[in-house]
């Protein structure tokens, strides 16, 4: 049934009976949970469910007939995802009790096992090309995007006594800025090799503290933080938006996020290069990451490119973590 179908006509006994249609398949039950959490292709979806390409297709073919899925070129790989507020009213409906009727089934969870250890591949690979990257990150990343971002960023921060969080801090290039105007900085990275050369980097800068950690997990207390900045580091990670998530956590009422990071583009060879999971953002997308992460005034821009860089162009958003009690 097209998207586009009256609403008369999803009331309407046949768009019932196809919705209830689409979910009466195991595999595509299967499906939906996998793609309502992530964007994946056939060939990651054939892996974790163990099933042949031809079979997923098909399977997904009925989805995307039914409009339960969309999808988007990114290289030569067609990525599929659910988004439950897309969704037709009485399909949502139908799609959340199929989703806790399910819940326990040993095949789910086996699904979510094989997922996880996919995701932790592909977070591997990333690992890696820092580990190699560290010694020439700064004049790589100068050499893709520039530097005014890191201004632009800087300059949406909290008054000069704001404890901050410099989330993927890398090289320490961030947090050192901002350790002359701000009272303290926590820098969280996973990698050890970038957290060996902030550690350099940061020597004499007392009001900094270097910590390891998954940007999905931070090792931060809840409300420790006036800020966060997050720069250019959402396209390396598997869930973004579980570190939007993460980072909202760690905010003080009234706490400010600032995310720098790249806009949508087409460049395959780009994306491979740098190890990345995703090739840039679209501005509604991070706002509704924002808002979803119970921030609010959820804004998200384009920064102008600067002359003579190689990378895709970037974007600046920024959030308020509500100042009301949780």
């Amino acid at each position: 049934m097209s998207r586009a179908a009256s609403s008369s006509s999803s009331q309407s006994p046949d768009a019932l009976l196809g919705w209830m249609e689409s979910l009466a398949d195991p595999t595509r039950l299967r499906l939906l949970r996998l793609l309502e959490r992530h964007e994946l292709g056939v060939v990651e979806l054939c892996d974790v469910l163990q099933l042949p390409q031809s079979t997923v297709s098909r399977h997904l073919k009925v989805l995307s007939d039914q409009s339960w899925t969309r999808s988007r070129r990114q290289g030569t790989t067609n990525l599929y995802r659910t988004i439950l507020d897309e969704l037709e009213a009485p399909a949502r409906k139908l799609w959340l009790l199929a989703r806790e009727q399910t819940a326990d089934w040993p095949t789910v969870q086996q699904d979510e096992m094989r997922l996880l250890r996919h995701l932790r591949d592909k977070q591997r690979d990333s690992q890696a090309f820092f580990a190699g990257a560290a010694g020439q990150w700064d004049k790589l990343r100068h050499d893709l995007y520039g530097s005014r971002f890191t201004t632009a960023a800087t300059l949406s921060l909290l008054p000069a006594d704001a404890v901050v969080a410099d989330l993927g801090c890398g090289t320490g290039q961030l947090a050192a800025e901002l350790a002359a105007y701000v009272g303290k900085v926590i820098a969280v990275d996973n990698s050890p090799a970038m957290l060996k050369a902030a550690e350099k980097r940061l020597e004499g800068a007392d009001n900094v503290e270097l910590r390891r950690g998954e940007l999905e997990a931070l090792p931060i207390e809840d409300a420790a933080c006036d800020a966060a900045m997050i720069v250019l580091v959402l396209s390396y990670l598997a869930e973004p938006a579980k570190a939007i998530r993460d980072a909202a956590r760690v905010l003080k009422p009234g706490g400010r996020v600032v995310i720098v990071d790249l806009l949508r583009h087409d460049r395959d060879d780009f994306r491979r290069q740098m190890e990345q999971q995703h090739a840039g953002f679209e501005a509604p997308q991070v706002e509704r990451w924002l808002t979803e992460a119970g921030l609010t005034h959820a804004k998200c821009r384009s920064l102008s490119p600067e002359p003579n860089v190689k990378g895709p162009a970037l974007f600046i958003a920024t959030a308020t973590a509500s100042s009301a009690a949780p």
